[in-house]
């Protein structure tokens, strides 16, 4: 979908800021990432904040994991 406005996009599409809220950055095993909080000890991650392929494959989007 193309949509040609004069509109901000911060207009068009609201920021739901209640998302962000529940989001922290932690550094697990000397990678930085985003994560949501879910259930109790459960973390989803959001985004791996690194450059280094092999992060990704440790640790990628969606992957669910806890601390203890």
């Amino acid at each position: 979908m193309i949509l040609y406005t004069i509109m901000p996009e911060q207009l068009v599409y609201p920021i739901d800021h209640t998302e962000f809220a529940k989001q922290k950055m932690i550094h697990v095993d000397g990678i930085d990432m985003v994560v949501e909080m879910g259930n109790e000890n459960n973390y989803s991650v959001v985004r791996v904040l690194s450059t280094n392929p092999q992060h990704f494959l440790q640790y990628e989007p969606g992957q669910k994991i806890s601390f203890s």
